[in-house]
């Protein structure tokens, strides 16, 4: 067996969350980048208000697709219990992302738009998305042994 065969049967599960995590992201992604100009130029909603009500139907598209595809296979607490978990962490990825541009603009002076991007939208929504992965999986969608194995088994069949 060669190392990265090995590597990758080793972090398997890990790597199908992270792909699935990633595709759930983009189109929650969409959901809000879409929602917001279609409520902003289409239905003449105020920049803020399109942006916040399609930002919070991303997170709803998020949700519902790490809780029923990416982590499925994972241990099940109350649906509530998740739901109001989910928002929090996702608020404290957004947090991450906004001091990346604070500290960028503000306590380094980098204030042309190209710098604003790039701390928020690149290396803030980079930082956040890890600690949202990380933290969804900790805490959210905790580890539940006997479905690790099913799910194992039934990649594997």
């Amino acid at each position: 067996m060669t190392v990265a065969r090995g590597l990758y049967e080793r972090f398997r599960l890990l790597v199908h969350e992270a792909a699935k995590f990633g595709t759930v992201g983009v189109f929650a992604f969409l959901t809000a980048t879409i929602g917001t100009n279609l409520l902003h130029f289409r239905a003449g909603l105020g920049p803020l208000t399109a942006n916040v009500i399609a930002t919070v139907a991303g997170t709803f598209v998020a949700f519902f697709g790490n809780r029923y595809w990416t982590f499925r296979h994972r241990g099940r607490t109350s649906f509530g219990r998740e739901y109001v978990l989910f928002f929090v962490l996702n608020g404290v990825g957004l947090l991450i992302s906004v001091a990346c541009l604070w500290f960028s603009h503000y306590a380094l002076g980098l204030t042309s738009a190209v710098a604003d991007n790039i701390s928020a939208n690149v290396v803030g929504l980079a930082l956040g998305t890890i600690f949202r992965f990380w933290s969804y999986r900790r805490w959210v969608f905790p580890e539940d042994d006997e479905a690790v194995i099913e799910a194992t088994l039934e990649s594997t069949v």
